[in-house]
C-alpha cells in the first residue's frame, strides 16, 4: 500500500519519470505541478552535455478528475549547448506523453477532444466548455491529432469504384464569394477518401497520381454528374476505368428542360411569369413526377391543364421526352439499352420538337457512352452526395481548408479510431 502523499499523486499522473511537485488548490482551477526527473541531456546536434539555463511553467488544460476540473502545470527545463560553435543554442524539453509541442491540452485531453469532435460530431465550442478552455485550444489539438489519424497508412484499402463531386465549403467576403471543394469518395464502401481544394480538375488529378500506379490499377469504375471537368480527370488519369454518368442528374436535367419549356410557353401565351391561377403553373410539380407515381386523377389533371395552357403542344412533347429518360434505366439488356438511347437521340433531334427537347438530345449524344455505362456497372454518385452532406454538417463555414478537410475526414472518412491512442500528433 502506498502511503507517501507524493507517491500517491505520482500514481494518479501515471507517467514513468514524471515527478509531482505539489498541488495548488488555491487557484480557481486546482493545479498539479509536475516536472521530468533530472537526467543528463545531450545537444541534439553535437551531442555535448547540455546545461539547464532556466525553467518555465507551462499550464496545460487536463481532463476532469472526480467531476472537478484539474489543470496540469509542467515546469519545463530550457537547455543550452555548452559548445559555442554549435548552431543549436537553446531548446526546451519535450515529452509527448505529457503534451505535444505548441498545444495547450495534455495528451489525454487532446486525444479525448479529438474523439469527441471527430467521431461524435460535437462542436468545438461545446468540448471547450467541458474542458474549461477556449475554442482555439481545442481546435488546435483536434487538427494536430486528427491530421495524424487521417494520414495514417491504411486508412483506406483498395478502391474499385471512385466518385467525384463538388460542394460549397464557405461563403467569404462582402460579396459572399463561394469557395468550393471536391470530394473523392469510394462509392462501394461509402467512404470519404479525401477532399481537395476548388472544383477544377487539376487537384483531383494530382491526388490520384500521387496514389501510384498500383493503386490506380485497382480502380475499375468511376461515377460523376454531368461534369466535363471531372470527366477529364478520368480521361487523363484513369482512361481504362468505366465512367458512369449518374442517373439522378440525368433525370434532373430532363426535368429542368420541362421547367424551361413551361416557363417559355407561359410567357409566350400569357405574357407574364407563372401565377397561381395559370393552367401551366398549377401543374408545375405534377409535371416533375414520374408517370408511375401519377394516379389516374393526376394524369387527367395534367392532360386537362395542358389542353388549356399549351396550345401548340410543346410542353406536352417535352414532358413525354423527359419521361422517357427513367424508362432507359428500366431496360436490363445492354444491347437493347444502346438501341433505346440511339432512338431517343435521333427522335429528339427532329426539328418538329421544341428547342428544349433538341437540347436534351445533344446532351444524350455527348454523354452517350457514360450513360449507357450504367448498364455495365450499376453505380451511382449517391454515396458521394451523402459524404458531401456529412462533411458540410460538421465543417461548413470554415475558411481554412486544412481545418475543413480534417474535420470532414474525421467524421466521414472512417478513420481507425483504435489508432488514436498510438499516433503522434503533427
Amino acid at each position: 500500500m502506498i502511503t507517501d502523499p507524493t507517491l500517491m499523486n505520482q500514481f494518479f499522473v501515471n507517467l514513468e519519470g514524471v515527478r509531482v511537485l505539489g498541488i495548488n488548490d488555491e487557484a480557481e482551477v486546482p493545479e498539479v505541478h509536475i516536472e521530468l526527473e533530472r537526467q543528463v541531456v545531450g545537444c541534439p546536434i553535437c551531442g555535448v552535455v547540455a546545461r539547464v539555463q532556466d525553467r518555465r511553467a507551462v499550464r496545460l488544460t487536463n481532463l476532469s478528475m472526480a467531476g472537478r476540473k484539474i489543470a496540469l502545470v509542467w515546469n519545463k527545463r530550457r537547455f543550452i549547448c555548452l559548445d559555442v560553435a554549435c548552431e543549436q543554442g537553446t531548446w526546451t524539453e519535450v515529452d509527448h506523453r505529457i503534451a505535444a509541442p505548441r498545444l495547450s491540452l495534455t495528451d489525454r485531453a487532446g486525444r479525448w477532444a479529438t474523439f469527441q469532435v471527430g467521431n461524435q460530431g460535437r462542436d468545438v465550442e461545446g468540448v471547450a466548455k467541458d474542458l474549461g478552455c477556449d475554442w482555439h485550444t481545442v481546435n488546435d489539438a483536434v487538427l494536430a491529432y486528427g491530421e495524424a489519424l487521417i494520414e495514417h497508412p491504411g486508412r483506406f484499402a483498395d478502391v474499385a469504384s471512385l466518385g467525384l463531386d463538388e460542394h460549397l465549403m464557405v461563403r467569404e467576403g462582402q460579396r459572399r464569394h463561394k469557395n468550393f471543394v471536391t470530394a473523392i469518395v469510394d462509392v462501394d464502401k461509402g467512404q470519404l477518401l479525401d477532399i481537395v481544394p476548388d472544383r477544377k480538375g487539376d487537384e483531383p488529378k494530382a491526388w490520384l497520381r500521387a496514389m501510384g500506379p498500383a493503386w490506380l490499377a485497382g480502380v475499375t469504375a468511376g461515377t460523376i454528374d454531368l461534369s466535363a471537368t471531372y470527366k477529364s480527370v478520368f480521361d487523363d488519369v484513369l482512361p481504362k476505368a468505366i465512367l458512369v454518368a449518374d442517373p439522378f442528374h440525368l433525370v434532373k436535367l430532363a426535368n429542368s428542360k420541362v421547367d424551361e419549356c413551361r416557363r417559355r410557353v407561359q410567357n409566350e401565351t400569357l405574357g407574364h411569369r407563372g401565377r397561381k391561377s395559370d393552367p401551366l403553373y398549377r401543374i408545375r410539380r405534377l409535371l416533375l413526377l414520374g408517370k408511375k407515381r401519377l394516379d389516374e386523377l393526376g394524369h387527367e389533371k395534367i392532360m386537362g391543364y395542358l389542353a388549356a395552357g399549351d396550345p401548340r403542344g410543346e410542353l406536352q412533347m417535352t414532358w413525354h421526352a423527359a419521361q422517357s429518360i427513367p424508362e432507359l434505366y428500366e431496360v436490363t439488356d445492354f444491347a437493347l439499352a444502346e438501341e433505346f438511347i440511339d432512338e431517343l437521340i435521333r427522335d429528339m433531334a427532329e426539328s418538329t420538337f421544341p428547342v428544349e427537347v433538341r437540347s436534351l438530345s445533344k446532351t444524350l449524344k455527348r454523354w452517350r457512352t457514360e450513360i449507357i455505362a450504367w448498364h455495365k456497372r450499376q453505380i451511382t454518385n449517391g454515396p458521394t452526395e451523402s459524404m458531401n452532406n456529412l462533411a458540410k454538417r460538421v465543417a461548413f463555414g470554415f475558411r481554412s481548408f486544412r481545418n475543413y478537410r480534417i474535420r470532414a475526414l474525421l467524421y466521414a472518412g472512417k478513420p481507425n479510431w483504435d489508432l488514436l491512442a498510438t499516433i503522434t500528433p503533427r
